[in-house]
């Protein structure tokens, strides 16, 4: 479904994506794995449309993305839910959230019944629909970012280091609710540093390094990898 295929994004002289190919199937749940700098985030800001490839082909049902505006991308069904949450934390709850369904503003009844799913995934949203988001806690304002993710329909969600910040049992919670979108058939593609518990939720894992994709397999074979247990989990 989406396959992005020699990508290149060069600042200046210093490449920060070095020819990646990855791609995330139907259905699939695809964990990316690198440390900080290591190129997860300017791989989802790039296929998201907020950064232009500098080389190289990035594809959504055969659509080609690239020099496309981010709202356009939204609307064939890619969203990205940013690292950091990146809220309007003075706004309210469904404030924050209606915005994520701006590319569908023409369409009231499907965004009432999309906001009315975003509610049952997470109910604490609705109970604090009216409380400024800034307000609330680090794992409530991350419920409302991938909310507000979700009101933009996507059939491919780029989740960028969900769990960052977070309290161990609230960690375990995010990654309940992106097996449950998942599993009702949204295909997602998660950049997390948190290997462990990433690697036990997904289908297929990749592994970048200073830009490139070093390794690729199925979670098992990356959780009994001595180099990635080393290098992102500690044992």
């Amino acid at each position: 479904m989406l396959r992005l295929e020699n990508v290149s994004q060069h600042y200046g002289s210093f490449r920060a994506l070095d020819g990646v190919t990855l791609e995330a199937k139907d259905g699939e749940l695809v964990v990316l794995l690198g440390a900080n700098g290591a190129g997860k985030s300017t791989i989802f800001l790039t296929a998201s449309g907020l950064l232009q490839p500098t080389g190289g082909s990035i594809r959504l049902r055969h659509q080609e993305l690239a020099g496309r505006k981010p709202s356009q991308i939204v609307g064939q069904g890619l969203v990205l839910c940013p690292e950091g949450r990146k809220l309007f934390p003075q706004m309210t709850v469904l404030q924050n959230l209606m915005l994520g369904a701006y590319v569908h503003r023409g369409d009231k009844a499907g965004n009432a019944r999309r906001l009315q799913e975003v509610y049952e995934l997470f109910p604490i949203l609705a109970e604090r629909r009216d409380q400024a988001a800034g307000s609330m806690s680090g794992g409530q304002q991350q419920m409302v970012a991938i909310g507000r993710a979700l009101m933009g329909r996507p059939q491919v969600l780029l989740l960028d280091e969900p769990s960052l910040g977070l309290a161990p049992l609230v960690v375990k919670q995010v990654f309940e609710v992106i097996q449950r979108i998942n599993r009702a058939g949204v295909t997602v593609m998660l950049a997390e540093q948190n290997a462990y518990a990433a690697l036990k939720i997904a289908h297929r894992a990749y592994v970048i390094e200073g830009g490139r994709i070093v390794m690729e397999g199925n979670p098992e074979q990356m959780l009994h990898d001595d180099a990635v247990r080393k290098a992102y989990i500690g044992a």
